[in-house]
C-alpha cells in the first residue's frame, strides 16, 4: 500500500509541477525564440487547454479500458513529451509537445485520485486524498523556485528535461506496485462516447480560451468563444441524453453530494486564484517588496497547504468529511473577509496572516470535499468522477484568473496596474477579496446543506 501511494503521489506532483514550472521561463524563452509574449504564452496555454479539455474523457476511458494501463501510458506520454519539450528546436514544436505533455498530465491527474479511492480502505480515504493534495501543493510551490534555479544554472530546456528522471521513477513505481486491472471490467460491452467526448473537449477549450485570451478583457473574440461554449453545452447535454453509453450520465448530477462537491470546488478555486492574481501586485506595489521577497511571500500559501492536507485527511477520516468541509470554508470566509478590510499599514505580517487562514481552510476543504465525492462512487465511474472533480477545480482557476483580475483592475481605477499607486492597489485588493468572501459564503451555504442532508440520512438510518 505504501508504494502504491508513493507512485500516485509522485504522479500528482509531476502534473502540478508541469503547470507551474514553465511560467518563470517565459521571458527567457521569448528571447531564445525571438517571439512575442502573446506567442510564448501558448507554452502555458497549450498545457492548460489539453488538461481542461480532456481530463473528464480520459477518466472515462480509464473506467472502460483499465485504469492501470492508461495511467502507465499517461506517465510514459508525459515523460516522453517532457523530453521533446526540452529538445524542441522551434517554438511551435515546443507548444505541440506541451499539448502532448498536458494530455499525459490529464491522465495522471484524473486516474491518481480514482486509484486512491479504489486501492485505499474507505476508513483511510481522507488520508490518501490529503497526501495527494499535499503533493499537488508541493508541485505548485516547487515550480517557480526550482524553475529559477534551473534557468540560472542550465537554461530554459532544463525546465522540461528535469521531468524525465522523475517521470521514469514514477513509471517504475506505478508499473511495479499498482494493482492489475480487474478482469471483470468488460470494455467490450460498453462503447466509448466519441461524440460526447468531442463536444465536451471543444466546449471546454472554447471556454478556457475565452477566459485566458485578452487578459480578462472581453473583446469580440472572447464573446464569440463564450457563445460557442454556451452552444456546446446545449449540444453536449442533448447528445448525452441520447447516447447509449454517455460520457457523463445526466442522472449523476441528481446526487447532491456530487453536484454540491463540484459546485463548491469551482467556487473555492475561483477564490484561490485571487491570491495568485492580486498577491504579486499588492506585495510589490503596495508593500514595496523586492522580487525575491515577493517570491518568498507567495510561497507561504502552498507551503501551508502542503503542511495542512495530510493532517486534514486524518481528521476527516475520524470526524466526518462534511463537517470538515464546512469548517474549512468557514476559515476561508474569515480569511477573505480579513483581507477585504486589511489596512495597508499592517504591512507584510497583516497580509500573510489572513492568507495563511485562507490557504489552510482551502486545504481542509479540498481534502474533505474530494473524500466525500469519491467515497461512495462505484468502481465503473471512479475515473470519470475524478476527472470531473479535477475539471471543476481547473475551471475555477481559469475563471478566477479572468474575473478576479478584472475586478482587481477595475477597483484599482487605473489603466496600468504595474504602475498604480500603493493606495490604488490596496483598494483593488480589498474589493477583490470582498467578492471572494461572498463566493466562499455561497460555497459555505452549499456545504452546510450537504452536512444537514448527511445528518438527516444518519438519523433516518
Amino acid at each position: 500500500m505504501r508504494w502504491v501511494l508513493a507512485g500516485l503521489a509522485l504522479s500528482m506532483m509531476l502534473s502540478s509541477l508541469g503547470t507551474s514550472i514553465a511560467n518563470v521561463g517565459l521571458p527567457t524563452m521569448a528571447r531564445a525564440f525571438d517571439a512575442s509574449f502573446q506567442e510564448v504564452q501558448w507554452i502555458v496555454l497549450a498545457y492548460l487547454l489539453a488538461i481542461t479539455a480532456l481530463i473528464v474523457s480520459v477518466g472515462r476511458l480509464g473506467d472502460l479500458t483499465g485504469r492501470r494501463r492508461l495511467l502507465l501510458a499517461g506517465i510514459s506520454l508525459f515523460t516522453a513529451a517532457s523530453v521533446l519539450c526540452g529538445l524542441a528546436p522551434t517554438l511551435w514544436l515546443l507548444i505541440a509537445a506541451r499539448a502532448a505533455q498536458g494530455l499525459g498530465a490529464a491522465v495522471m491527474m484524473s486516474l491518481t485520485m480514482a486509484f486512491a479511492g479504489e486501492a485505499v480502505p474507505k476508513s483511510r480515504t481522507g488520508s490518501a486524498m490529503g497526501l495527494l493534495g499535499t503533493m499537488s501543493a508541493i508541485g505548485t510551490a516547487l515550480g517557480p523556485s526550482l524553475g529559477g534555479v534551473l534557468i540560472s544554472g542550465f537554461g530554459w530546456r532544463a525546465l522540461f528535461l528535469v521531468n524525465a528522471p522523475l517521470g521514469v521513477l514514477t513509471l517504475l513505481l506505478a508499473h511495479r506496485h499498482l494493482p492489475a486491472d480487474r478482469s471483470g471490467s468488460s470494455p467490450g460491452r460498453t462503447r466509448f462516447d466519441h461524440v460526447g467526448t468531442l463536444l465536451l473537449a471543444l466546449t471546454l477549450a472554447a471556454y478556457a480560451l475565452a477566459m485566458t485570451l485578452g487578459h480578462g478583457r472581453l473583446g469580440p473574440l472572447n464573446l464569440a468563444l463564450l457563445a460557442a461554449a454556451a452552444v456546446g453545452v446545449g449540444l453536449f447535454v442533448r447528445a448525452e441524453a441520447r447516447a447509449v453509453s454517455p460520457l457523463v450520465r445526466p442522472a449523476m448530477f441528481r446526487d447532491p453530494v456530487l453536484s454540491s462537491g463540484l459546485a463548491t470546488s469551482a467556487l473555492v478555486s475561483t477564490v484561490m486564484m485571487a491570491t495568485l492574481v492580486v498577491g504579486p501586485f499588492y506585495l510589490s506595489r503596495a508593500l514595496g517588496l523586492a522580487p525575491a521577497g515577493v517570491g518568498l511571500a507567495l510561497s507561504v500559501g502552498p507551503v501551508v497547504a502542503a503542511l495542512t492536507s495530510v493532517p486534514a485527511g486524518r481528521v476527516a477520516d475520524r470526524y466526518g468529511v462534511h463537517r470538515m468541509a464546512v469548517g474549512g470554508l468557514a476559515a476561508m470566509a474569515a480569511g477573505a473577509a480579513g483581507l477585504a478590510v486589511l489596512p495597508i499599514g499592517l504591512g507584510l505580517v497583516g497580509y500573510l496572516g489572513p492568507i495563511v487562514v485562507v490557504t489552510a481552510g482551502y486545504a481542509v476543504f479540498q481534502t474533505a470535499n474530494n473524500t466525500a465525492v469519491m467515497a461512495d462512487v462505484g468502481t465503473e465511474q471512479r475515473g470519470v468522477v475524478s476527472g470531473m472533480l479535477n475539471l471543476s477545480r481547473n475551471l475555477g482557476l481559469i475563471t478566477g484568473t479572468a474575473v478576479m483580475g478584472a475586478v482587481f483592475a477595475f477597483a484599482s481605477a487605473t489603466t496600468d496596474i504595474t504602475t498604480a499607486r500603493p493606495a490604488a492597489v490596496a483598494t483593488g485588493m480589498r474589493a477583490t477579496f470582498a467578492l471572494a468572501a461572498l463566493l466562499v459564503a455561497a460555497a459555505l451555504t452549499l456545504a452546510a446543506r450537504a452536512l444537514a442532508r448527511a445528518r438527516r440520512k444518519v438519523g433516518v438510518a
